[in-house]
């Protein structure tokens, strides 16, 4: 296990058990991951916790992520897993393109 996926498993339990965990960036890849039309939003929180929204729906699904190099591995708070890519500064997850919201 690398120490990102560490880092982000450490955050998600402590948050899990009410702990305030300290929220600094683990990898680069923290941040709102957004698709063209701007419908799916995967917000990737620095705590190893990701908040996805759907339209209008805010957080219609919430989760663990952990990073392994490019690679993304999703368990949503149901037990749904999925996984994705970052290559070239992109996110290929599920079928779907999502790229980094400039704000």
């Amino acid at each position: 296990m690398s120490n990102t996926t560490i880092l982000a498993l450490v955050g998600a339990v402590a948050l899990h058990n009410g702990l305030e965990a300290e929220t600094k960036p683990t990898h680069k890849y923290v941040g709102m991951w957004v698709t063209a039309d701007g419908y799916i939003r995967h917000e990737l929180l620095p705590n190893g916790r990701y908040d996805e929204a759907r339209g209008k729906r805010k957080s219609a699904y919430r989760g663990s992520y952990t990073i392994t190099g490019d690679h993304i591995d999703y368990v949503d708070d149901t037990g749904f897993t999925a996984d994705g890519d970052f290559r070239d500064g992109v996110l290929h997850h599920a079928g779907m393109v999502l790229r980094r919201e400039v704000r």
